[in-house]
């Protein structure tokens, strides 16, 4: 069965990157934003279907990552879904707060895609 990833961002060209960067082994649903997600993924949950992994930014209108991490996670269909966090946000502070949320890992943008394919092979085994 295709494993599902939930890509997670305001920018629709970050989704459409990520989306190219990994659609060849995965099926893609997206939110561009934190409370568009949480939408997204509770249909594909009433559907009986599971998510992968969820890429999510930090910087979004209407609900940030940070906000989007800490709801998701109070679902019992996502508690144990791995997050990659993709941003432009560096600072140690908020990697931290990203961690204390429910993060699994951080990455910067702008990406590799080979970058991303490799990290995302690792945390869907």
């Amino acid at each position: 069965m295709e494993k599902t990833i939930l890509i997670v961002d305001d920018s629709a060209t970050v989704r459409v990157a990520v989306k190219m960067a990994l659609k060849s082994e995965y099926e893609i649903i997206e939110g561009k934003n934190g409370k568009d997600a949480l939408a997204v993924a509770e249909r594909h949950f009433a559907e009986g279907k599971r998510i992968n992994l969820i890429i999510t930014d930090i910087n979004m209108p209407i609900m940030g990552g940070i906000e989007f991490i800490k709801e998701i996670k109070q679902n019992r269909n996502a508690k144990f879904t791995p997050i990659l966090v993709l941003t432009t946000e560096s600072q140690d502070s908020m990697k931290m707060e990203g961690k204390k949320a429910g993060a699994t890992g951080w990455l910067v943008k702008p990406f590799k895609p080979e970058q991303l394919q490799g990290i995302v092979k690792k945390v869907i085994k």
